[in-house]
C-alpha cells in the first residue's frame, strides 16, 4: 500500500510515553519510520494539560502502513478490543518480531500451531497494545497490518452488523470473506469466528468472541477518516454518527453505534497543527477545542485564511 494515500490511520492513545513506544516500534520493524511529529501549543492546556511543545502526535508508518500515537493522558487503556494482525509469508521473520514485540509484554496466545495457521500468536506488548502474528502461506491481504476489531460483551454477536454498516458507510468497500462459528460453539454458533474486509480499499478484519469475556471499546484506538474537503467530512459525520453517543462528538472525535471511535479530520492536520507560526497554531487549535464535526471555514478563519 502507498501511505500517503492511506485513507484511515489507526490513532493510539498513549498516556505520556508515545515518542517512547513509536521508537520502540520502529526499531521492531525494519521498515518503520517516523513520518511527522506534532507539539501541543499552548493554547488548551486546561483542557490537554500537556506542556507546551511537548510531543502531542507521532505519525509514523510499519510496513508501508501508517499509524498515528498521541500523547492524550491517562483516560484510556489500551484492551483487546481492537488489534492488529501481522501477516508474514516468512517465518523466521514472523518469529523475530514476534519475539522483540513481547520484550516486556504478556501472551495471550503462545506462538504455535493452530487448526487455522501453521504458526500464530496473540501478544500484548508493553505498552498494552494487542498484536496477532500469523503466517500465511498464501497472502490473503495486500497488507502485513491489518487492524481486527473484536466484539465481545454487549457487543458480542454485532460483528456482521457492523461490517456491514462499515462496508455501506465507506466507498471502495465490500467483503472478501466470512466464517461462522458452528453448533459445537453454542455460546457464539452462527456468529462471526473470522471476516475479512475492505474500506476504501484498506483490509480490515473482524470477529465475534467464542466465550464469554468484555473488553469494550474505547478513545484508546480509534480511527481516523481523512477527508479532502467539507462534504466529506459532512458524510463521514453523519454516517458514523448515526445512532452512536452524542456525548462523544467532540473534536472531530465520535463513537459509532457499536462503540468504535473515529475521527473525521481534514487530510493534512499534521501539517496545519505544526504550523511554525506560534500565534496561528494556537488559535487553530483554540478552534478546534471549540468544535464537535470540523468546520473547514471556521478552521481558515483561525488559520488567517480568508
Amino acid at each position: 500500500m502507498d501511505n500517503t494515500a492511506q485513507k484511515i490511520l489507526p490513532f493510539l492513545w498513549f498516556d505520556t510515553n508515545a515518542k517512547e513506544a513509536v521508537d520502540f516500534y520502529t526499531t521492531v520493524f525494519k521498515n518503520a519510520k517516523i513520518n511527522s511529529i506534532t507539539r501541543f501549543p499552548g493554547a488548551g492546556k486546561e483542557i490537554h494539560k500537556q506542556e507546551t511543545d511537548s510531543i502531542m502526535t507521532v505519525d509514523f508508518s510499519i510496513e508501508n502502513y501508517r499509524m498515528v500515537a498521541l500523547n492524550g493522558g491517562p483516560d484510556f487503556k489500551f484492551n483487546s478490543s481492537i488489534s492488529f494482525f501481522l501477516l508474514y509469508e516468512d517465518e523466521k521473520k514472523l518469529e523475530e518480531v514476534w519475539g522483540r514485540l513481547l520484550e516486556g509484554g504478556s501472551e495471550m496466545m503462545p506462538l504455535d500451531t493452530y487448526d487455522w495457521s501453521p504458526k500464530y500468536g496473540w501478544l500484548q506488548d508493553r505498552f498494552g497494545v494487542n498484536w496477532q502474528v500469523m503466517l500465511e502461506k498464501e497472502r490473503s491481504s495486500p497488507e502485513t497490518v491489518v487492524p481486527m476489531i473484536f466484539f465481545t460483551g454487549k457487543n458480542q454477536g454485532k460483528a456482521a452488523e457492523a461490517i456491514a454498516f462499515y462496508t455501506s458507510v465507506f466507498h471502495n468497500s465490500y467483503i472478501q470473506g466470512m466464517l461462522t462459528y458452528g453448533k459445537e460453539n453454542p455460546f457464539a454458533n452462527g456468529h462471526i469466528m473470522h471476516a475479512q474486509f475492505s474500506l476504501e480499499d484498506q483490509t480490515f478484519m473482524a470477529m465475534d468472541s467464542g466465550m464469554e469475556n468484555d473488553f469494550p471499546f474505547s478513545e484508546a484506538i480509534s480511527f481516523m477518516v481523512n477527508c479532502k474537503d467539507q462534504k466529506e467530512i459532512d458524510y463521514y459525520w453523519n454516517e458514523l454518527t448515526a445512532g452512536g453517543d452524542p456525548a462523544a462528538q467532540q473534536c472531530g472525535w465520535l463513537k459509532d453505534k457499536f462503540g468504535v471511535s473515529w475521527q473525521v479530520a481534514p487530510a493534512g492536520m499534521n501539517e496545519i497543527l505544526n504550523d511554525p507560526d506560534k500565534d496561528k497554531a494556537n488559535r487553530i487549535m483554540d478552534a478546534v477545542l471549540q468544535i464537535r464535526k470540523f468546520d473547514l471555514e471556521k478552521l481558515n478563519k483561525a488559520a488567517g485564511k480568508s
